[in-house]
């Protein structure tokens, strides 16, 4: 219970004494420094905190204090206003991390992983994806992670352009179109287009992929996929 409680923003200290005070109803400083073993000290800054937070008050008898747990509810407004306080630094957080990265135009992974951390991108980024040297084994290698791909690409309309070379796919590609180009053209290399992102994956036994995030080359391998588009037959 007091790993749980933690998890709400109080320490280990502050969470065995609040489960202390739970347990015993109320209770007075000492008591609850026997019962959990904590110095008395101690007990007393964590009974001020909890105080604080709203999960402990204390009332007066005989001039002596004595402690009573609050609605353990309270935690979870904690917890409400903790993400409050998140989500107005968020901004600020989010706009540091972009200004680092930007730099950082390309990045390498190495297997499914890989190839669903790309799948995820282009969901996020919600353009057009074009596919050059689509992978006819994609769904072997992804197996329900391309089915789950499909249905965020599908849900967002996110538009598929795929060129095949070889032979003609026997099953239609949900909200894609497809042309082909002779066998020759074929290779284990296909090249994702979208946004200003330009995504290059090896199919081997463990995938590779090179994700390039630059307009200006995001631009010359669309203006190659245009290409090799109209010269594909559908």
């Amino acid at each position: 219970m007091v790993e749980n409680i933690t998890a709400a923003g109080l320490t280990r200290i502050e969470a065995r004494v609040y489960t202390a005070l739970l347990e015993a109803g109320r209770a007075q400083a000492g008591q609850i420094s026997r019962l959990t073993g904590i110095h008395r000290r101690s007990v007393y800054d964590a009974l001020e905190r909890l105080i604080e937070k709203g999960l402990a008050s204390w009332i007066k008898e005989n001039d002596e204090r004595f402690y009573l747990p609050e609605d353990p509810r309270q935690l979870a407004t904690i917890v409400r206003a903790q993400q409050d306080e998140i989500d107005k630094v968020l901004p600020g957080l989010l706009a540091a991390y972009n200004s680092k990265h930007e730099k950082q135009e390309t990045r390498f992974y190495k297997g499914v992983q890989g190839l669903r951390a790309v799948l995820e991108d282009q969901v996020r980024e919600g353009k057009p994806v074009r596919i050059i040297g689509a992978a006819r084994n994609a769904n072997d290698i992804l197996k329900h992670h391309l089915q789950q791909y499909t249905r965020q690409r599908v849900g967002k309309r996110l538009k598929l352009y795929l060129i095949y070379a070889g032979e003609r796919r026997k099953t239609k590609v949900p909200f894609g179109t497809v042309r082909y180009l002779p066998e020759s053209y074929a290779t284990p290399v296909s090249t994702n287009v979208y946004g200003d992102r330009v995504a290059i994956i090896v199919w081997s036994e463990e995938p590779i992929v090179i994700l390039i995030r630059n307009p200006s080359i995001a631009e010359a391998y669309g203006k190659y996929f245009e290409l090799l588009w109209r010269i594909a037959e559908p």
